[in-house]
């Protein structure tokens, strides 16, 4: 369920507001603690936040200010100041809408899908995939995929951030800690030839695509990548 965080000081309000909201299946949670308004958005961390302007001890540009500096979430101001200045100090502070007071409930609900949409469904902005390049080589991180000049072999997860890794590097030396420490989150209980066995998995995928011999071993240090000095 959606939660979204009501900041507004004015109880009844919030109470509507919040029963509005959980009419269409949100999960609406009211502040009343406005001393600390940033505590509790870390605790409830919402999807989108509900803010007035006037609130006590602090105002809503201030917090929008402290939650912007943690979170992308939308911020929606709610505020009976209808003043072009206010509107504007609200979206240079980080929000991403405005209502004004008096307001009606179905324009808020819209506003807030549209937002909501915008943030995390299909109109989110797309992550761009990770590729590396290296010579012939191509590495793509989200669909485990290795690609030689059109030939292509299918990774796991292990083997794809190893090799992420060698590349990143290449062609330093990658320390054995620091690729347990990637690999596995807890070293302790990873046993000495479990990365023996990924490096010699990930040296077969490579082979299968005709490199062979670019993963080097230093006695005592790591691994490096030596692609190009020895296809």
């Amino acid at each position: 369920m959606t939660k979204i965080l009501i900041v507004e000081d004015d109880p009844k309000i919030a109470k509507l507001l919040q029963n509005y909201l959980e009419k269409y299946n949100y999960r609406a949670i009211i502040t009343e603690d406005f001393e600390n308004v940033i505590d509790i958005f870390k605790k409830v961390k919402p999807a989108l936040v509900l803010l007035d302007v006037n609130l006590p001890s602090y105002d809503g540009y201030y917090w929008c200010r402290q939650i912007r500096a943690l979170s992308t979430c939308p911020i929606l101001f709610i505020s009976a100041r209808a003043g072009e200045m206010d509107q504007v100090m609200a979206l240079e502070n980080g929000a991403d809408d405005y209502i004004t007071k008096p307001f009606h409930y179905e324009v808020v609900m819209a506003k807030i899908r549209s937002n909501l949409r915008r943030a995390y469904g299909e109109y989110a902005p797309k992550p761009e995939e990770r590729v590396m390049h290296l010579n012939e080589l191509t590495l793509y991180m989200e669909r485990l995929e290795l690609e030689v000049e059109g030939a292509t072999v299918t990774l796991t997860k292990k083997e794809a951030v190893l090799l992420e890794m060698l590349l990143e590097k290449s062609p330093r030396v990658v320390a054995r800690e620091d690729i347990l420490e990637k690999l596995w989150d807890d070293q302790s209980f990873v046993d000495e030839n479990t990365l023996n066995v990924n490096v010699t998995r990930l040296r077969k995928r490579l082979q299968e695509l005709g490199i062979e011999n670019v993963i080097e071993t230093v006695r005592g240090v790591g691994y490096r990548l030596t692609l190009g000095e020895n296809t």
